[in-house]
């Protein structure tokens, strides 16, 4: 096995304190508003990030404790492989979400559609690209999530992943 360290370049904030009772995915969390404190080595890095609506954040699911290969998402009553959720209880706990970016002062960003708990550690930003990012495919398929994913817009998190 081979060992890999990040660093974090700085800490998200949002209106959440607890897992309890978050948004399950940023299309629940529409106007929900946050910032990141991004660390003061690393604010160059944002030269050019205004030009862009929207960004990726890449991010360490600091609040899990452990990993489960089978869990029971939010969104389904059944257990499911880890690989086919987006539950936090990772073998690499590590979290993504599509944020609207508002602007950015300084090294402080502030963001939107925020589904992320308070003091979560950054690892990186990505500007999101629709050219890239979404394939223009009719064959896509999204599995077990295919008469589910509508549910997400008004899901919240339970204590599921923070008490098993």
């Amino acid at each position: 096995m081979t060992t890999i360290k990040f660093n974090s370049i700085g800490i998200i904030h949002s209106p959440f304190k607890d897992l309890e009772g978050m948004p399950i995915q940023p299309i629940g969390a529409r106007g929900i508003k946050g910032k990141i404190n991004l660390n003061g080595e690393y604010k160059s890095g944002l030269k050019d990030l205004e030009g862009f609506s929207h960004i990726i954040l890449i991010y360490h699911l600091h609040l899990s404790k452990d990993h489960k290969l089978e869990v029971k998402p939010f969104l389904d009553t059944q257990k499911r492989g880890v690989f086919a959720t987006r539950a936090p209880k990772r073998p690499n706990p590590i979290g993504m979400s599509v944020v609207r970016l508002n602007k950015i002062e300084s090294s402080t960003i502030f963001i939107s559609n925020v589904d992320i708990v308070d003091g979560t550690p950054l690892l990186d930003i990505k500007p999101y690209i629709p050219h890239f990012d979404t394939l223009e495919d009719d064959k896509i398929k999204i599995g077990w999530f295919e008469d589910k994913y509508h549910e997400a817009v008004d899901k919240k998190s339970d204590r599921r992943f923070i008490d098993d």
